[in-house]
């Protein structure tokens, strides 16, 4: 155990969390059919779906661990990692990588097709975030772009385990993605400010040779604001009750920003922002609010904004 202990860790179980951004495409499952919340199967789909996501999640955290050390060694804290630190060998990581992404997209193709394309599109993104010559992570703003499409991706797996026969609301697409790219560039901008020198942030990480905090706040803007663009639609066009959550995503991304400007912002490493009682408050909140939005009707917003009802089952009116 104490042998496989580093290949454990970089396979970043504690990064799972993350496809909890599948959570939407669930939702928009049920809401697009509400009977797929009271039949068993459903359970086992997403229990599945999760599983095999994890899998290939952990694929792509393996890989990026290996091709990232060289770099990571001019890191303060991620010098001490399996890797660069020499706890792993080469050659059982590569093995490892390929083991865990052949599982993860084989259970997602055994699940059903659509999963399974998004699963191993999820994969392949993976290696052109890392693998050279694409390595689209040492690209100023391509590395955001290219990494928070996980964001989309998963948006599908959560709706592909339930709705394997529709596509989901492009919009909806597209505002995640942006969410994603926000959080993304905030994590950049955390990063750099810990680091504290532009020559040694440019030799950890080549995109930072480009990059400096105007023009990561700058694009920090851009992608908060495409992301209310696309919402909006979604919204309108959609679900137009949920212009009462957009306050609160406003707050939610203020709040962010607050934790990502924090000297060792914690936003750096995302897996531990379970510390931060108040955000996670915050957001537990926010989100229970997105679901009574999300299966409720206002009338009022709709005589209002003079827009029509979708046909949509909902659980109250008001």
């Amino acid at each position: 155990m104490q042998a496989l202990a580093p290949y454990i860790e970089i396979a970043r179980i504690d990064h799972w969390f993350k496809n909890l951004f599948m959570v939407l495409g669930i939702l928009l499952a049920v809401f697009h059919d509400p009977e797929l919340a009271t039949e068993w199967s459903s359970v086992t789909n997403i229990l599945i779906g999760v599983f095999a996501t994890c899998i290939v999640a952990s694929s792509n955290y393996v890989i990026n661990e290996l091709l990232d050390a060289p770099t990571d060694r001019e890191h303060p804290t991620k010098k001490n990692r399996p890797i660069p630190s020499g706890r792993c060998k080469s050659h059982l990581v590569i093995v490892e990588w390929l083991l865990l992404g052949a599982a993860g997209n084989g259970i997602a193709f055994w699940l059903n097709t659509p999963f399974g394309f998004s699963a191993l599109a999820l994969w392949v993104m993976g290696v052109i975030y890392n693998v050279k010559p694409l390595r689209s992570k040492e690209l100023p703003y391509l590395d955001v772009i290219s990494e928070s499409i996980n964001n989309p991706l998963r948006l599908l797996l959560g709706w592909y385990a339930l709705v394997p026969d529709l596509f989901p609301p492009t919009s909806l697409l597209l505002s995640y993605w942006m969410i994603g790219a926000y959080f993304m560039a905030m994590k950049r901008l955390a990063e750099y400010r810990f680091i504290g020198d532009p020559a040694v942030a440019a030799s950890y990480r080549r995109s930072f040779a480009h990059y400096d905090e105007s023009r990561l706040l700058v694009s920090i803007m851009f992608y908060a604001t495409l992301c209310a663009f696309f919402g909006s639609i979604f919204m309108v066009r959609y679900k137009i009750e949920l212009i009462l959550f957009m306050p609160f995503v406003a707050g939610f991304c203020a709040y962010y920003m607050k934790l990502g400007l924090k000297p060792n912002s914690p936003v750096q490493n995302p897996e531990h922002l379970y510390k931060e009682k108040g955000f996670v408050t915050y957001g537990i909140l926010s989100f229970v609010l997105f679901v009574l939005l999300m299966f409720g009707r206002v009338d009022a917003l709709h005589e209002l904004f003079e827009v029509m009802p979708s046909n949509a089952p909902v659980w109250w009116i008001w």
